[in-house]
């Protein structure tokens, strides 16, 4: 029978990761950038995939990065 590590009450949301230990490494995580600098969500995306494409998704996440650059120019274009 495996046992779970207890829940300990100082432990935070940043402490795990699902899906990867991608954002570990960093002395301030994406999210705790992106709410401190209040980004907008079209911004917190290229920051949060700009700093995991090494250990992540490579290619696919910089494609990523390209295409919310196209929706805020699109967005942008459409506020004229």
């Amino acid at each position: 029978m495996t046992h779970k590590k207890p829940h300990r009450a100082t432990e935070r949301a940043t402490d795990k990761q699902i899906g990867g230990n991608h954002y570990k490494s960093y002395s301030i995580q994406p999210i705790e950038f992106i709410v401190a600098n209040k980004l907008s969500f079209i911004q917190g995306c290229i920051i949060k995939y700009i700093c995991r494409f090494e250990n992540k998704n490579g290619i696919e996440d910089l494609e990523k990065i390209k295409h919310y650059c196209d929706l805020q120019i699109q967005l942008l274009k459409n506020k004229k």
